[in-house]
């Protein structure tokens, strides 16, 4: 099994979302504003998933690409089935940041290695992603043992952060940072180092000065 006879396609969210349910390590896709997928292949077998979206808060994107936020993604998920060959997740990347240059006008792409998870992104530094320090750490919101971003329930236009909402404020003697609900609580976490891909050279001169 070599690398280089994997094909990578882009597909639609529902074709990869139980994938990644299954092989990424949050097994969730929560508050994932998707804006294009990709999927990976061995022959005809999925081994491979991947979601860019837009960054979960604005002023990430604002932060990256100062001069043209909307065309700031963020590398959502990623994952593999157990037991590829060494360089499979970098293969990948390499293939789809390809796709986007030609198929799209996004310049910069971020991304984030979770330190929690032991993560510390040697397959971005292998796909040339520049490594800008880390986020410092936080809290994540645990509903049920799955995670979801600190501010959740500030977003209000999303079906899941009304419902987030609505049931934490029928939580009984609860404080923002703090609750006795054993089932939805806030939980500090390690801090994640933060990754930058230019698709536009230009951009990249301008950003890097």
């Amino acid at each position: 099994m070599k690398v280089s006879d994997f094909t990578v396609e882009p597909v639609p969210r529902s074709a990869i979302q139980p994938f990644v349910e299954k092989w990424h390590y949050s097994h969730s896709t929560n508050g994932v504003q998707h804006t294009q997928c990709f999927a990976l292949f061995d022959g005809i077998t999925m081994i491979g998933a991947m979601i860019y979206a837009l960054p979960s808060m604005k002023a990430t994107a604002a932060k990256y690409n100062p001069i043209n936020p909307l065309r700031c993604w963020e590398l959502r998920r990623l994952c593999c089935i157990d037991d590829t060959p060494t360089n499979t997740e970098s293969y990948f990347i390499g293939k789809t940041l390809r796709w986007l240059k030609r198929n799209t006008d996004i310049e910069v792409i971020i991304s984030y290695a979770d330190l929690e998870q032991g993560h510390e992104g040697v397959i971005y530094k292998a796909s040339n992603f520049i490594h800008l320090g880390n986020n410092g750490g936080g809290r994540v919101l645990m509903v049920d043992g799955k995670k979801f971003h600190a501010r959740s329930m500030n977003q209000k236009q999303k079906p899941y952060g009304r419902e987030l909402k609505r049931r934490w404020n029928n939580q009984d003697g609860h404080q923002w940072w703090d609750s006795e609900e054993k089932d939805m609580y806030y939980q500090d976490v390690k801090a994640k180092n933060i990754y930058v891909y230019y698709l536009n050279k230009k951009i990249k001169k301008k950003l890097l000065k």
